[in-house]
């Protein structure tokens, strides 16, 4: 028994008993009751009624490969070596490595739903609660090397916003790898974040792990322990399914892979540009130890954000922004 299998039960919005769950399960009472207590240390809401059992209160999705992979076009489903759905990992980019150094990796995919040692940029831990978010990883094997993949985590983030836009949301893009929601009271919050990892010959062959973490469904207790502005993607289209959105990205991204190579990044800066979210805004530009002071202009074909400082244009090829006065 797993905690997935408890939540599947738990989710149909029924009661079951104890003795039932374990019936079920195949297992005894006890165990039930120490995964039920698991359950709580999730954050995953759980109602208790004297006399008629328990039940997940809200609904709550599971991933499925199934519903995923029958949800993928045809020429999708021609990238995609293997999809993997995981219950818990340490981290979804580390396991997409591992299969990468036992000869697999290439046009594989694995999500999970709670990662323990989840990252973004700069080692900053990735922390969401079990089952709402959409953590994902992508392998691929490159034969140019490093430099024709510049610009790469913004494409990325490109396809993300066109896929979320067609459910009626309104992301924005932060370079380097953020999308941010626009919320009602007209600010930004962080809705995903993008890692791409990349290992082998800076000139030759190459594998790249693309890791993201999109907020689902994040509830108010949850936002209350974050120190910035987060947003979730039911916060805007709360019917989007998990698993539709998994088959509509993967969609995009396997084919934006297979492409990358002789597109590069030029084919997607227009697109990135036009959800720029602080272009002409002042902004902090954070480097090397140092806060340097400058107004966002656009990016170049090489994913270099361009900036104007001290009377001249310089373009950033490292290092973080924010918004004067917001961050």
């Amino acid at each position: 028994m797993t905690i997935g299998d408890l939540i599947r039960l738990l989710s149909d919005g029924e009661f079951h008993s104890g003795e039932q769950l374990g019936e079920r399960l195949g297992v005894s009472r006890t165990a039930v009751w120490k995964q039920l207590k698991k359950l709580e240390a999730l954050d995953i809401p759980l109602e208790a009624v004297k006399g008629q059992g328990y039940r997940i209160a809200g609904p709550l999705e599971l991933l499925d490969g199934g519903v995923i992979v029958a949800g993928l076009s045809r020429q999708g489903r021609q990238h995609l070596a293997r999809l993997f759905i995981e219950e818990t990992l340490p981290s979804s980019n580390q396991f997409i490595r591992q299969r990468f150094d036992h000869g697999a990796g290439h046009g594989e995919v694995c999500l999970v739903e709670q990662q323990s040692e989840g990252r973004g940029r700069r080692g900053r831990t990735w922390s969401t609660p079990w089952g709402r978010a959409l953590m994902l990883s992508l392998g691929w094997r490159f034969d140019s090397g490093v430099v024709a993949l510049e610009g790469l985590s913004l494409a990325v983030g490109v396809v993300l916003a066109q896929v979320l836009e067609r459910h009626g949301l309104t992301p924005r893009l932060k370079w380097p790898n953020d999308v941010l929601l626009e919320c009602d009271d007209g600010g930004l919050a962080k809705l995903a974040g993008i890692l791409v990892e990349i290992s082998g010959d800076a000139a030759g062959p190459c594998e790249v792990v693309i890791g993201m973490g999109i907020n689902v469904s994040l509830p108010q207790a949850f936002r209350e322990t974050i120190e910035q502005p987060v947003a979730a993607v039911h916060d805007q289209a709360p019917e989007l399914s998990r698993n539709r959105l998994a088959s509509e990205l993967l969609d995009e991204l396997l084919p934006l892979l297979a492409g990358y190579e002789g597109q590069g990044f030029a084919a997607w800066r227009d697109a990135w540009n036009a959800r720029h979210a602080f272009a002409g805004c002042d902004i902090d530009v954070l480097r090397g130890g140092q806060s340097l002071v400058a107004t966002a202009e656009g990016v170049d074909e090489s994913g270099n954000l361009c900036v104007f400082r001290e009377g001249r244009r310089e373009r950033l090829a490292g290092g973080e922004i924010s918004v004067r006065g917001r961050s």
